[in-house]
């Protein structure tokens, strides 16, 4: 503890359940222990046995189109099975009709705040129907929140890349106005062009230095196909580690050897699987991806938008949800299922500076939990959060320092 200690939190449990306590020197975590000796005038403060886990990170988020603390709009529902260019187009009008995009972004953060979330990363429209408006506006939001969490954001094309002309220029456009990532969307059943949409991403991919986050929705051997793909262009560019496919559906839909197969071919990539275990539909057996060295990890995907009036902003309790529609039971699978929202998270989002150990930045969440596998089952809403060793969550509620923009 070479470091002068600005604080001391003792009384608390650590993930495991094990008694301990945590000292935190300039926001940083400078030691985690029971021999932790306070100098006289050091802030101590007793978290009452509250089991202590690292802030949630929120992998997957469309921080432009929820509609969370907007007024209430019904689901309009598909005219005849899952349609991404139908919901598209939903999606297109219930915005234009949407309170101020700012606002919204801000109602939805605070919720995810206050879960516990200090890690996001956001996707943000970026093609030709929207231009690069909406990213300039989420980039303002995420500069006023700087103080309150980390949000990565990805340039998506939500109408497509080859099929929305100019969109292309617009997203390699994008870093210039805040963008940290380049997305895509179903290079073969949205842009019917599996190879020109990839050669987009990945040369901007390339050009730009910087990672990528595609959402793919295509069903079945349609969809293991744009797996491979994008697993041979995250090799053949040397991008292990650095491109996440967001839902992979087809990987539930296909019997287990095709799932083992495309599991080593993920592992070998370095490609990382994001799910929200969304309901009514098969999602990737996330265990199985485990099993294969593939980094698996949760986001809330859509709050209360176009696509369904579901999501709290809660990583914990999509924790649970990822638990319980996988079947996960023991307290080492509960333990997977909070690993995706956190660890897992953080790896897959290229996140150094996280985690319950030495050196890694002081965010972290108090429960009201004997250790990790019961926080899990029973999801404890009354949490307080900590940035940098400061509360900015106290019981679930925002302090008031945190409002201040």
């Amino acid at each position: 503890m070479a470091k002068t200690i600005d604080k001391v939190f003792r009384n608390l449990r650590l993930p495991d359940g094990t008694p301990s306590a945590i000292a935190v020197a300039q926001g940083k975590i400078a030691h985690i222990g029971t021999d932790i000796a306070p100098e006289a005038g050091t802030e101590v403060v007793d978290l009452g046995g509250q089991l202590v886990v690292p802030g949630f990170v929120e992998g997957h988020i469309h921080l432009d189109t929820s509609f969370y603390g907007d007024a209430w709009r019904p689901h309009v529902p598909y005219t005849a099975g899952f349609n991404v260019r139908e919901r598209v187009e939903i999606q297109h009008r219930n915005m234009a009709a949407a309170a101020p995009m700012d606002q919204r972004a801000r109602n939805q953060l605070d919720l995810c705040i206050a879960n516990g979330s200090t890690r996001m990363r956001s996707h943000v429209m970026v093609d030709a129907s929207v231009g690069l408006k909406s990213l300039e506006t989420i980039a303002a939001v995420r500069e006023q929140y700087r103080h309150l969490i980390d949000i990565q954001l990805v340039a998506f094309p939500q109408s497509g890349i080859l099929s929305s002309p100019g969109t292309a220029d617009l997203l390699d456009a994008a870093f210039d106005h805040g963008a940290d990532l380049i997305g895509g969307l179903d290079p073969v059943s949205f842009d019917r062009d599996s190879k020109g949409h990839l050669d987009v991403v990945f040369g901007i991919a390339d050009r730009r230095g910087v990672s990528v986050d595609i959402h793919l929705h295509e069903p079945n051997t349609m969809g293991i196909f744009s797996i491979e793909e994008i697993a041979a262009r995250t090799s053949a560019l040397g991008m292990q580690g650095k491109v996440v496919i967001s839902h992979a559906y087809g990987l539930g839909d296909v019997p287990l050897d095709t799932v083992r197969r495309t599991a080593d071919t993920l592992a070998k990539a370095g490609v990382a699987i994001m799910t929200n275990a969304p309901g009514a539909r098969p999602f990737p057996p996330v265990m199985e991806l485990r099993k294969a060295g593939v980094t698996v990890f949760g986001g809330s995907d859509n709050i209360r938008d176009s696509w369904w009036p579901y999501g709290d902003g809660d990583m914990l309790g999509r924790a649970m949800m990822i638990g319980y529609r996988s079947g996960l039971l023991t307290d080492d699978e509960l333990g997977a299922a909070f690993d995706m929202v956190t660890a897992a998270g953080a790896k897959a989002l290229g996140i150094e500076d996280y985690g319950l150990r030495v050196g890694a930045a002081a965010d972290f969440v108090t429960l009201q939990a004997a250790h990790v596998a019961e926080a899990v089952v029973a999801v404890p809403k009354d949490r307080s959060v900590y940035r940098g060793g400061n509360c900015i969550v106290r019981d679930g509620i925002l302090e008031p320092v945190t409002l201040k923009r």
